[in-house]
């Protein structure tokens, strides 16, 4: 349940980081789809791409008409726009790696949630109406627009947040559970964001008519088994009994049953976090009122460490739409979702959200299952810098996440940065010039002014082809 729309997000915030971010497309895609195909087989090859493990290798067949992954076809419409760069990472699943800091820490989470049942291997491919018809999401949300999702047709896309599988678990019963999963989300290009990270979805259910007591039982153990733990400071208002009118609770529930669940949903969190951060000695948390799609009241839960403000999660009482969906009318549900990048970045001082999808040994060799090891920088290979300047036709429009989208899809994990550094308007013409300075630099070894040449080049060529620029 992370959400991003509402603030940029750095490995789960926006429009889910729920509950992250999501934005526009134009229709270049299908209108040069054998240009786009063709300028992102250059640095893949259609059929087998493998990594250093046999289980991680993705297989899939892109043709002007048809997608084919692992044995299942989809046809391809208007609103393809999911690329080889991205469906090669599709069996990465590094949260099942156990020596992986992404593994690691979501062992840590399920240690904490011991009684939770855990379902870690959904496929990444999703309906558009689990993904968003199902959670609530109105036709005309944000989310649902092309520029932060990656569509394989209209109605099958890669799931943008864990909670695209939330129907499907309660409908089935269960009544605390944890997802842990890839999601993939079009988005900028920095240290912290990538197009692929993990997320974590935990939810819980009570009986409505029996929810207070429920909730005072369980916070009871949960306090027992815990009482070692570091002592919480709460720095902000955590009254979840204020019905205010921009976070209320929903008119079907009773006011006292909404309060247990947000009171235990809270309680819950503050336990995790005080393990995740048990050498932080004074841990301060607070709570600040947000939206979500599919919860309300929601909030967002950060914690305050190493004297800055880091956002842990989204949550929030469960929509009463989304429980009767699941034929559950006389239950009540609470739910969070966190993104493991950011909290991993953090824990485990890694400085580059490149690094988890790296099969260097030098970094990978630095981490043992189920400990927090500070991660050892081995190397820091030279940046090549390059601007690239374009004049944008106003009538095509322009969204910078398709401009980085289409770097990713060329460059692949060489492109560190990608910012924006001018932007001009011409008196006369009044068309619109910008200017973005991409930051190129291996992880792993030195790369050459010629193979960087080379890959400016192709961008150069690809962004007047597939965005409509003219170049400066």
């Amino acid at each position: 349940m992370s959400c991003r729309i509402c603030k940029p997000r750095g490995g789960g915030r926006g429009y889910i980081n729920l509950f992250g971010k999501i934005g526009y497309c134009n229709n270049f895609i299908k209108s040069n789809f054998h240009n786009f195909i063709d300028v992102n087989r250059k640095n893949f090859t259609t059929g087998n791409l493998k990594s250093n493990d046999a289980k991680d290798e993705a297989s899939f067949t892109i043709t002007s008409d048809t997608i084919r992954i692992d044995g299942q076809s989809f046809p391809v419409d208007d609103f393809t726009n999911v690329t080889p760069n991205i469906l090669s990472k599709i069996k990465r699943q590094l949260h099942l790696h156990q020596s992986h800091p992404i593994s690691i820490l979501r062992n840590l989470i399920e240690t904490q949630l011991n009684d939770f049942r855990h379902f870690n291997s959904f496929s990444p491919i999703v309906s558009t109406r689990q993904n968003f018809d199902d959670l609530g999401f109105p036709i005309d949300h944000v989310g649902r627009n092309k520029t932060d999702s990656y569509y394989i047709n209209r109605s099958v896309m890669l799931r943008t947040h864990t909670s695209a599988h939330q129907l499907q678990i309660l409908s089935a019963g269960e009544n605390k559970f944890l997802v842990s999963a890839d999601v993939y989300r079009r988005d900028e290009i920095d240290s912290n964001h990538y197009p692929v990270f993990h997320q974590m979805e935990g939810v819980q259910v009570f009986d409505v008519a029996e929810a207070k007591e429920q909730v005072s039982c369980d916070i009871t153990k949960i306090g027992q088994f815990n009482s070692a733990c570091v002592l919480i400071s709460n720095e902000a208002d955590t009254d979840t009994s204020t019905n205010n009118q921009k976070n209320p609770i929903q008119f079907c529930h009773p006011v006292e049953a909404a309060n247990s669940v947000g009171l235990h949903l809270k309680h819950t969190l503050n336990e995790l976090v005080k393990r995740l951060f048990k050498d932080e000695k004074e841990l301060k948390v607070r709570w600040i009122d947000a939206y979500f799609p599919f919860t309300s009241p929601s909030w967002e839960m950060e914690v305050l460490y190493q004297g800055k403000w880091l956002e842990i999660c989204g949550c929030g009482v469960i929509l009463q739409d989304l429980m009767n969906k699941a034929v559950r009318p006389n239950e009540i549900g609470w739910a969070f979702g966190l993104g493991l990048e950011r909290i991993a970045m953090v824990l485990f001082d890694i400085p580059d959200i490149r690094l988890f999808w790296s099969n260097d040994p030098r970094f990978l060799d630095q981490f043992t299952t189920n400990e927090i090891k500070k991660f050892k920088p081995f190397s820091k290979y030279p940046a090549s810098t390059r601007d690239i300047s374009f004049w944008v036709d106003n009538n095509k429009g322009f969204h910078e996440n398709n401009f980085c989208e289409l770097v990713r899809s060329i460059a692949g994990d060489l492109v560190e940065d990608a910012k924006m550094i001018d932007e001009f308007v011409h008196p006369i013409s009044k068309r619109r010039s910008l200017c973005y300075r991409i930051i190129y630099r291996s992880m792993d070894r030195n790369v050459t002014n010629e193979e960087i040449n080379q890959i400016q080049l192709d961008v150069q060529k690809e962004v007047q082809t597939q965005l409509g620029v003219i170049l400066r």
